[in-house]
């Protein structure tokens, strides 16, 4: 899917992100992008991911986040990291200056059977759906979308709202209407890069790595 130097963006949320480590490059290690998020720019919502670690660090700028009910901001050379099934939300709270964060994404020890490649196919259906126009004003899916989305990725990410057991109901109900109704969970169109660029230097060092 990705190689580093491919970009995906979010026109609604704020995210662009320059992949340095991609499906295609990654070897065993981490998926690795430098994440610039624009001014105001948020995560779609509260989030869990069952099987998958997500680091933080940031570069330039500051990044807020609130990771199991923790409200932190990280600033240059600050990192967090999130582990398996720990609720976490990140936004950009400055009006005028981007963040720079460096987002590595790998699997569990224990979860073996995951494929964290999956990871980067959801980020390209939300930002392709978003620069479709087929969210809303905070880049989230409408429900039928969104279930079906929901269902098929249940094994890289959770939202924490509705409850778990409301969103059991709801799935149970709105997923197979949206199938049914012509919904899917993956756009090959909108799950492919949106661009290509020359990642900066000194973010590839940031990273561990050398230019190609």
């Amino acid at each position: 899917m990705s190689r580093c130097g491919d970009v995906y963006e979010n026109r609604v949320t704020g995210e662009y992100a320059v992949i340095l480590r991609g499906t295609e490059d990654r070897g065993d290690g981490p998926g690795i992008a430098h994440l610039t998020a624009r001014p105001g720019a948020a995560v779609v919502g509260e989030h869990f991911h069952p099987f998958l670690v997500e680091k933080f660090t940031v570069l330039r700028g500051r990044l807020d986040a609130r990771i199991a009910g923790r409200t932190l901001s990280l600033g240059p050379g600050q990192s967090a990291t999130v582990e398996p099934g720990v609720a976490h939300d990140w936004w950009n709270g400055s009006k005028t200056e981007e963040a720079h964060v460096l987002v590595e994404v790998e699997r569990a020890k224990s979860a073996a059977h995951v494929d964290p490649n999956r990871f980067e196919l959801l980020i390209g259906m939300l930002f392709g759906l978003a620069n479709d126009g087929r969210v809303d004003r905070k880049g989230r899916p409408y429900p039928l979308q969104a279930a079906v989305i929901a269902r098929e990725f249940a094994d890289v990410i959770v939202f924490t709202h509705p409850p778990p057991a409301i969103q059991r109901i709801a799935l149970g109900i709105l997923a197979p209407l949206g199938r049914w109704l012509g919904y899917r969970a993956i756009i090959p169109d909108y799950c492919k890069p949106h661009a290509h660029v020359t990642p900066a230097s000194d973010v590839l060092a940031a990273a561990g790595l050398t230019p190609e």
